[in-house]
C-alpha cells in the first residue's frame, strides 16, 4: 500500500492514492482513526455507483462518533472493502493497509491533483490544532 507522499488528502481527512491502472484507493488518515476512537462498524454501500467530489461514500462508526466518509474526487466506486464488514478495526491498525475503504475510477484525474500533498496536509493539521 501506499506511502502518505505518494498520496493526496482532503480536509476530511480521507486519503487518495491511484494505481498504474488508473483506479485509486480510499480510506481515512491516522489522524481521522486517532481521533474517531476504537471503530466498531463500517458502512460503505455497493460497488457500481457513481458519487461526485465531496458526495457522502460511508459511514464510520466507534465508540465515540459516527463520522461521514466523502469521495475525495467524483468517479465510479468499483470495490468496497469486505474485510471491514467483519474487522472493522482494521481501520484503527492499518488506515493506510488492510482498512482502506473504497476503490474507484476517477472520472477526471486531474481533480486529485487539486488535494493536499503529504506536507500540505502536515501543515493543515498543525494550523488546526492551533
Amino acid at each position: 500500500m501506499p506511502r502518505p507522499e505518494e498520496c493526496r488528502f482532503t480536509r476530511d481527512h480521507e486519503w487518495i492514492h491511484t494505481d498504474a491502472d488508473g483506479v485509486a484507493t480510499v480510506g481515512v488518515t491516522d489522524f481521522a482513526q486517532q481521533e474517531l476512537g476504537d471503530i466498531v462498524y463500517v458502512q460503505l454501500g455497493e460497488p457500481g455507483r457513481t458519487v461526485g467530489a465531496g458526495d457522502q461514500i460511508g459511514e464510520i462508526e466507534s465508540v465515540k462518533a459516527v463520522a461521514e466518509v466523502y469521495a475525495p474526487v467524483g468517479g465510479e466506486i468499483v470495490e468496497v472493502n469486505e474485510a471491514l464488514a467483519d474487522s472493522p478495526e482494521l481501520v484503527n491498525s492499518e488506515p493506510m493497509e488492510a482498512g482502506w475503504l473504497v476503490r474507484m475510477r476517477p472520472s477526471d484525474p486531474a481533480e486529485i491533483d487539486k488535494l493536499m500533498s503529504w506536507s500540505d496536509y502536515e501543515k493543515f493539521l498543525s494550523e488546526a490544532g492551533d
